[in-house]
């Protein structure tokens, strides 16, 4: 395990871990939960809540005694590279829990670019992947390219996730904008990223359908640190809002603070990647721009946020990580990914009740099988949650988040409102 790399919060993760019964000491009655994520540097405002929730999932697991005779290892691996997130390393990491047979499953990725090259690794091998927080369609959805993830197995359904889709994202934050809001001439940027343009395409194509005008379109790259020249010629049209198809660490807070700087006051509007974390963790999106810059300010996320449990976990979650002093309330995919770890280790479970005997290729294939089925539906955090045949969520909700500059003691992200679009 590369846990030097990951940094010394997942140190410490590690080690409550084996506290709780993984690591060598289990021999072979030991299974892992792999967790892949940007864990250190400026993605750590996305990663460590995150990685939170699956470690809750698994810690309180292990307290009840296991499951079905094994005790549960959190495996988790750091694929960021100098603060952002790098595919090529997420690539390296999803071979590693191939590899390593004790890996029944896998809690993650964060973003969709990492999804990109982590799918076919997986399906390859038949290994479970459960997301709490790619948006992408092409991932999964074939009118958009999902069955080029898993070409050697199409009909193998080895990722799946509890978050929404872009297609269902983007336009639902077009919406807020045109009727809640009330805007009418918006810049639009996006970070040229597989999520950041995705996501900002579908905003605007939903924008202009409602009649919204798009004062400018303007791509500008994840290692962006200057937004100046952006700013001052979109003032020339008079956008009366700003959206930013991205993430924060390809600068969403870098732009936030130099449109204040040069006095465009008007609502700055994006998707979940630019909601991550409160005004006191380093890399988020608040602390970066101010808490008073980043007033104003609106995020979707692709999950529900006032799920049926949503008070007990956050309560059991603050209790857990009090001792970390940045990462110590749940983040946006905290829940989610607490969500994954429990579909995970009850398709375990199930598939133990049948077959207590089975060895690890066996255990991997069935935990894999069991979640996939769109028959089966699992109990979680979220409430009742189940996959259609391509692994989406059937219950894909959108959530409305507004900065309070004055919560939390420096600022945060403040739930507004939910709405399902599974019906729609």
């Amino acid at each position: 395990m590369k846990f030097a790399r990951v940094g010394a919060a997942i140190a410490a993760a590690a080690i409550i871990v084996a506290a709780c019964g993984g690591g060598s000491s289990g021999g072979d009655k030991t299974l892992k939960l792999g967790v892949t994520l940007p864990l250190s540097g400026g993605a750590a405002a996305d990663g460590q809540p995150t990685l939170k929730g699956a470690q809750l999932a698994v810690d309180e697991i292990n307290k009840k005694g296991g499951i079905g005779g094994y005790k549960l290892e959190l495996f988790p691996l750091d694929h960021a590279v100098n603060g952002k997130y790098n595919e090529q390393q997420g690539a390296q990491d999803m071979q590693t829990f191939v590899n390593d047979p004790a890996v029944i499953g896998v809690v993650g990725p964060y973003n969709s670019a990492v999804a990109k090259v982590q799918i076919p690794i997986g399906n390859d091998a038949g290994l479970l992947q459960c997301s709490p927080a790619n948006t992408n369609q092409s991932l999964t959805k074939p009118e958009f390219g999902g069955l080029d993830f898993r070409k050697n197995h199409p009909d193998r359904i080895a990722y799946i996730r509890v978050a929404a889709t872009d297609d269902i994202q983007g336009p639902a934050m077009a919406v807020y904008a045109a009727k809640t809001l009330g805007l009418k001439n918006l810049l639009i940027i996006d970070d040229v990223t597989t999520f950041g343009k995705g996501v900002a395409d579908t905003f605007q194509a939903k924008w202009e359908e409602l009649g919204g005008t798009t004062a400018a379109r303007v791509g500008a790259g994840a290692d962006t640190t200057d937004f100046n020249a952006i700013i001052t010629d979109a003032m020339t049209k008079k956008p009366d809002g700003v959206y930013y198809g991205g993430v924060v660490t390809s600068g969403a807070g870098l732009l936030l603070k130099q449109m204040r700087q040069q006095g465009l006051n008007v609502p700055f509007l994006g998707p979940d990647g630019i909601v991550n974390g409160n005004g006191q963790a380093d890399g988020s999106l608040i602390k970066i721009a101010g808490a008073e810059a980043a007033n104003n300010s609106y995020g979707t996320v692709a999950a529900i946020g006032d799920f049926p449990a949503k008070a007990t976990f956050d309560a059991a979650f603050k209790e857990a990580f009090k001792a970390d002093k940045e990462f110590n309330t749940p983040g946006a995919y905290s829940g989610p990914a607490y969500a994954c770890a429990t579909v995970i280790l009850d398709s375990l479970q199930e598939f133990l009740k049948a077959t207590p005997n089975a060895d690890q290729a066996a255990i991997r294939e069935g935990v894999r099988a069991w979640a996939s089925d769109p028959a089966h539906s699992f109990e979680t955090v979220l409430g009742t949650t189940a996959f259609d045949k391509n692994g989406d969520t059937t219950q894909p909700f959108i959530s409305f988040y507004q900065v309070d500059p004055a919560a939390a003691g420096g600022g945060d992200w403040v739930f507004k409102e939910q709405q399902n679009f599974g019906a729609q």
